[in-house]
């Protein structure tokens, strides 16, 4: 499958200034712009820049970012689901996951999250994918926020409707695991059924076991 990918733009006028929600960008902008030193939800910011850079290598991989300025201060990954992950086993090409948003404490509660996620939509080749995120309650920042669990849940779910992405049940152990942890998706407008129907198998993969 050919993974075209088309460069939007807009700027988000916050009370913090005015900053640049951007891309897909490509590698070689990204290692260009610093990247700031409170994005540590993943990995020390040096190793997380890095890796943002390797994924918008990739064929699939997409990565749209929040700048101010010349440094990076929010950002969304998309890239195939982890080969360890049951949403690989289906070797689905057009099956893509959002792997992780984040943005820095000081632009939190501008709708910045939104924002990355309704850029990455403007590219109409994303109605030829199914992408899935899947939340972790142990992957939030509950101490920062200040939320509960279910609050933050909230906030989250939230956030990806802004992108298209709804709630879709499943049997994932890991998911399984905790109530306030979910699977979430977006069916493009251009996936066939057969690709629905795969993915409903990769969802519910221990209805035959008992």
């Amino acid at each position: 499958m050919d993974h075209v990918k088309i460069y939007n733009a807009k700027e988000l006028k916050t009370t913090k200034g005015s900053i640049i929600i951007e891309g897909p960008v490509s590698s070689e902008h990204l290692s260009t712009l610093e990247f700031h030193e409170d994005l540590i939800a993943f990995r020390p910011p040096a190793q997380q820049h890095q890796a943002l850079i390797e994924i918008a290598d990739l064929a699939e991989g997409r990565i749209i970012i929040a700048r101010d300025h010349n440094t990076i201060v929010g950002y969304v990954t998309y890239l195939y689901p982890d080969p360890l992950e049951r949403w690989s086993q289906g070797k689905m090409e057009n099956l893509i996951e959002l792997g992780a948003i984040e943005v820095i404490p000081r632009f939190r509660g501008a709708s910045v999250g939104k924002n990355l996620l309704r850029v990455s939509m403007m590219d109409d080749a994303m109605e030829d994918y199914i992408i899935i995120t899947t939340e972790y309650y142990w992957h939030w920042d509950l101490k920062g926020t200040g939320l509960n669990v279910w609050e933050y849940r909230k906030v989250m779910e939230k956030m990806m409707n802004a992108g298209g992405l709804e709630y879709y049940a499943t049997d994932d152990p890991e998911i399984s695991s905790h109530p306030a942890n979910c699977l979430m998706a977006r069916i493009g407008k251009r996936i066939k059924p057969e690709s629905i129907e795969q993915f409903d198998q990769l969802r519910f993969m221990n209805r035959f076991m008992y």
